[in-house]
């Protein structure tokens, strides 16, 4: 095989899957429900959530429905989605006569713009940066697992589920012995890491995220365990091209969307109703109910992916993929990136008390409904990008920044499973 120093190009926008795009439009969503909770920053969370005591019927219905089905569940859906699109890239380049050496230069520099990338998006707006997690991630365990057998990423897999599942075992069985904490003792960190949001001196509140960014890195991208696990389960799923192909794998998408999304919306209902004031755990007791939250949260994001993909095929099937709303969706999960970070432009100066401060007006049901339309206006933006041809402008950054100048492969690139272009697995 002849070595390249530069990579193909990026795939024709017209030429995908539509599975992986559908996933990451519509779930951005939930990405923005999950965040927003984050900036209402003149209420005092509950304890074990960042939501804070409802003040009505409307509010708990949102706090109730963001608990149970999209905190802690939308991330590993899109972790799932990272490691797959790192198998798509790394088998697009190698089929267009790149050496699996520069691949693997190729992915290395990708994840370390994305860890430079999550870094200038802590600095100026959001201290919960997602893009430096995964981005860490993907260096450690494109290094470690990236090159292995398929049975060495599932034995892996399985076991880093083994491990979240007995820590969640230990706090439930812990959680009788651990009563009596007082509403301070709860909040513990959390509310601290949102402090900046609070801060209405500009530099000051920049100072705040950067400090706590690293946390968010290193805790959600490899100890929080859940990241490294989607990832490698990820890995394995696109070897078999789960999502380009689903038709092939109808079995296996049903019972992985009927159970993890069953494990995972019963899994959210303890923390979901003890938000709303049911279950009357006092808050440490509370937060012993995070880690099978999580644990819950990683069958339900893959098995949110399972469901989505199994919509995508059944609209592919009957030839109707060209609709608006369907449209404007993937083409949303085409630009996943750059508009992730567009939720940050739209929320950060408007909501926080360094800018406009409107969040102070705003509790839990008023809050659902402006993330609902900050997810719209992107969905639009993307629509529009979608119909004048051009890639958002993140991706475009990435790709530019990542890929050497490139010589073209002697040979053309063969066309099977290259149909998905992976560049806007970053959201």
């Amino acid at each position: 095989m002849s070595r390249h120093t530069a990579s193909a190009g990026p795939t024709n926008t017209t030429d995908r899957a539509l599975a992986p795009d559908l996933a990451r439009g519509f779930m951005l969503l939930f990405i923005a429900l999950a965040n927003t909770v984050w900036y209402l920053w003149a209420s005092t969370p509950g304890g074990a959530t960042m939501h804070p005591e409802p003040e009505g019927a409307l509010d708990a219905v949102a706090q109730f429905f963001t608990v149970a089905a999209v905190d802690m569940r939308s991330y590993p859906m899109f972790a799932f989605l990272f490691g797959y699109g790192m198998v798509q890239l790394a088998r697009r380049q190698e089929a267009s006569g790149v050496s699996p050496k520069d691949v693997d230069g190729l992915l290395r520099r990708r994840n370390l713009w994305l860890i430079v990338f999550g870094f200038v998006h802590a600095l100026l707006l959001w201290m919960g940066d997602i893009l430096g997690a995964y981005g860490l991630a993907g260096l450690v365990l494109a290094w470690l697992f990236f090159r292995r057998r398929d049975t060495t990423l599932l034995v892996w897999g399985f076991v880093l589920v083994g491990l979240i599942g007995t820590l969640a075992v230990v706090s439930l069985l812990a959680l009788p012995f651990v009563g009596g904490a007082t509403a301070q003792d709860g909040d513990f960190d959390m509310a601290a890491l949102a402090g900046n949001i609070g801060e209405t001196s500009l530099v000051a509140a920049a100072l705040a995220r950067i400090s706590a960014w690293p946390l968010v890195v290193l805790g959600q991208g490899l100890l929080g365990l859940v990241v490294p696990t989607a990832i490698l389960f990820g890995f394995w799923a696109a070897r078999r091209s789960f999502l380009e192909e689903p038709g092939r794998h109808l079995r296996t998408l049903r019972l992985t969307a009927i159970v993890g999304i069953t494990v995972g919306w019963l899994g959210g209902l303890p923390l979901a109703l003890q938000q709303i004031g049911v279950l009357g755990l006092d808050p440490l007791q509370a937060q012993m109910l995070t880690m099978p939250h999580m644990l819950s949260g990683l069958f339900c994001g893959v098995g949110y992916v399972a469901l989505i993909a199994l919509v995508a095929h059944r609209f592919q099937e009957r030839g109707r993929t060209d609709g608006v709303v369907l449209t404007a969706l993937s083409a949303t999960g085409k630009r996943s990136m750059s508009a992730y970070l567009a939720q940050s432009v739209l929320c950060a100066p408007l909501l926080a008390a360094w800018g406009l401060g409107l969040a102070a007006y705003l509790t839990s049901w008023t809050m659902f409904l402006f993330a609902t339309g900050v997810w719209l206006v992107t969905v639009v933006a993307a629509y529009a990008l979608e119909r004048a041809g051009r890639r958002g402008p993140a991706e475009v950054l990435l790709r530019r920044l990542a890929y050497r100048p490139r010589t073209r492969p002697s040979a053309p690139a063969p066309s099977a499973d290259v149909h998905t272009d992976p560049e806007r697995t970053d959201a």
